[in-house]
Parts: structure tokens; C-alpha cells; sequence
């Protein structure tokens, strides 16, 4: 998924689940974040204060790639989560240990995940939290089938557009004009941004020689009905109640945008989002939102002063308060809890 669904829809998706606009702004710029995080490091300030922050992404073509632990740090934790063969704890899918590691939606280590978020709701980064939740939620449906791992079973070929899409003229040219090959079999690489289009069905054959057959805009669907009703259960601070989820207006109003928007950039998509937000087509009215990742009024920027990395930042006590330490702070919780407390319970060792 890109920008226009880990974020705008998310922020649809807070706002529909009753969090009020300041705080459904939080979320949905955790949850696109997520995927802009990508430098680690140490934060020096004049007054010889330091904080280490926590990457959450690479870019697809970076050398961390290559480097197995590199990959179980930031691949499997946030962006392909492993779904145990869609089997609950102590249990395992039948085959190699690969199976174990395969992304699956809404999978029991996805609301294991979930439930944890919940239950550490009065954390002061607990809506930072949840907005990474999200992020790592709503992959699970797009990501399924695919590892945070170098294997074969990231394989991508003969992939076909069975929804003719007018986007694509052929998946499969589409895959070799990209050189497929030169990028390794990690996560879904090979398929380039084929799983992040709303508006996709398609089909190709993994690694195993199985034919798998995909229907974004159902998924895409799926994904933020359970969102919606995660976060509801969050602002109950009860994991396990019972709750509504997304109004049947509002969720066809999402599967439209899905559906006509057929934009190849998620950059596109997300301002045609952003407009309907503006317009007012959700039930919760006409507003605005934003999100930069640099700049001026970007997260970084507010709290460092830039959004460049310098050798020494002047040190401002807000700093402890600011969105973008609460983000790394919520980031470096939820890798810990997902690599030393959940994935321990399905006998995965991930780091």
C-alpha cells in the first residue's frame, strides 16, 4: 500500500471509527511514516543530550537488503508481518519453515498485534502506536503471500491485469521493462507496485509454481473495515468488544475511490483523497488534512529544528513531547513487542 491508503485512508478510517480530527491526524501520519522512516541513527543536541532513533523502512533498492538481519528488523516487523500459516499460537502450517514466515490478513499474530496496542493505549505515544499498528494491519492484506525474507516464494511471473485496468497494457512487460531480475526476491519487490494498487486484479504464479489470484479493491476493502473496528475497540480500550466498524455508505463511498482512481502513483491518488476529504463525502463532514515527510512542517522539523540531519541539533524541552519522538518511541515498542513477545509464542525467531 502508498500514501493514499496509509494515510488518507486511515485518516477516513479514525475519523469514521470516532476519533476526534486532532487525533486521527496523529494516527494516519504514524501510519504512513512508517514508510518514510528510513534513516537510523544517533540525534546529537549542543547540550550533549543524544537519542537513537528506530528506521521502519529501505527503500527497495538498498544495500540493508542484502543483510538477512537488516531485513528481519524492518521488513518483517512492519511491512510483512508474519501469519504463521493462518494457525494460532504453538500450532504450525504444514512444510518448511518458510511457511511460518509468509504474510497472511487479519492472521492471529496481526490481532495478537493489535490487541497489544490496545491494551498499552495510555502510553504517551499510545496514538503513535496505533498508527503504526495500521500501517503493519493493513499490509497483511496487501503483502499476503509474500515474505520479509530473500526467497523463492517472491518469485513474481506471468503476472496478467484480469480486470483490464487500462494502466498496465501487460503486467508481464510491465515486469521485464522493470528488470525484475535485478532485484532480489525480497518482500514484494518482484511485483513492483502491483499489490499497492487499489483498483488491481490481477494473477501470477509464485516462485512455487502456484497460480494466485488477486483482487486489490476487495482486499483494500477488507482491510479498512477491520481497521475501523480495531480502532474502535481501541477508543473502548477493550480488545475484545463488539463494535460496528465502517457505515455501509461510507465503505462503498472508499470502494469507489479504490475502484476509479486509476492512477499509477499512490502520490496521485492520495491528492484526489485528500480532495474528497475536503469536499466533504464522508459522513463525518468536509475537513483538512495533510501530511509532508520533509520539510518546514513535517514531524522532524518541529521537534530538530530541520528536517536535515546535522551533527549537533539545538536541544528544545519540547523535544520530549514532539510527534516525531513519540513516533520512534511507539516504533521501537512495537518491534520490540512483535520480535520478543509475539513472534516467540508461534515459535518464530525473528532477531
Amino acid at each position: 500500500m502508498q500514501i493514499d491508503f496509509h494515510h488518507a485512508t486511515t485518516y477516513v478510517t479514525a475519523r469514521l471509527a470516532g476519533f476526534p480530527k486532532p487525533q486521527a491526524d496523529i494516527i494516519a501520519y504514524a501510519a504512513q511514516y512508517v514508510d518514510d522512516a528510513t534513516n537510523a541513527g544517533t540525534v546529537c543536541f549542543d547540550n550533549k543530550a543524544l537519542y537513537k532513533r528506530t528506521n521502519s523502512a529501505h527503500k527497495m533498492v538498498d544495500t540493508r537488503n542484502t543483510k538477512t538481519l537488516d531485513n528481519h528488523l524492518v521488513w518483517i516487523p512492519y511491512h510483512f508481518l508474519p501469519g504463521n500459516g493462518g494457525m494460532p499460537a504453538h500450532q504450525n502450517p504444514q512444510g518448511s519453515f518458510i511457511n511460518k514466515i509468509v504474510c497472511k490478513p487479519n492472521s492471529p499474530i496481526a490481532l495478537d498485534m493489535v490487541r497489544n496496542a490496545i491494551l498499552e493505549h495510555d502510553r504517551p505515544y499510545g496514538l503513535h502506536r496505533l498508527g503504526i499498528t495500521m500501517h503493519v494491519y493493513a499490509d497483511t492484506w496487501a503483502h499476503q503471500g509474500f515474505a520479509g525474507v530473500i526467497h523463492e516464494i517472491n518469485e513474481v511471473e506471468n503476472a496478467e491485469d484480469t480486470g483490464a485496468s487500462g494502466v498496465f497494457s501487460s503486467l508481464s512487460s510491465h515486469l521485464r521493462d522493470f528488470l525484475d531480475d535485478a532485484i532480489p526476491p525480497l518482500g514484494h519487490g518482484r511485483a513492483t507496485i502491483f499489490p499497492d494498487m487499489p483498483f488491481l486484479s490481477w494473477t501470477y504464479r509464485n516462485g512455487r509454481g502456484e497460480e494466485i489470484i488477486r483482487n486489490n479493491t476487495d482486499d483494500f476493502c477488507e482491510a479498512a473495515s477491520n481497521m475501523c473496528k480495531a480502532m474502535q475497540r481501541y477508543r473502548l480500550k477493550d480488545p475484545d468488544a463488539g463494535v460496528p466498524g465502517l457505515p455501509d455508505q461510507d465503505l462503498g463511498r472508499m470502494r469507489s475511490l479504490f475502484t476509479d482512481i486509476k492512477e499509477e502513483k499512490g502520490s496521485r491518488r492520495h491528492q484526489i483523497w485528500l480532495e474528497a476529504i475536503r469536499d466533504g463525502e464522508f459522513s463525518f463532514g468536509a475537513e483538512e488534512t495533510s501530511y509532508t515527510a520533509t520539510g518546514p512542517y513535517s514531524w522532524k522539523a518541529l521537534a530538530l529544528g530541520t528536517s536535515h540531519d546535522l551533527c549537533e541539533h539545538p536541544y528544545k524541552k519540547e523535544f520530549l513531547t514532539s510527534d516525531w519522538k513519540n513516533f520512534h518511541d511507539a516504533s521501537l515498542s512495537h518491534r520490540f513487542h512483535i520480535v520478543h513477545d509475539i513472534l516467540p509464542q508461534y515459535e518464530i525467531c525473528a532477531a
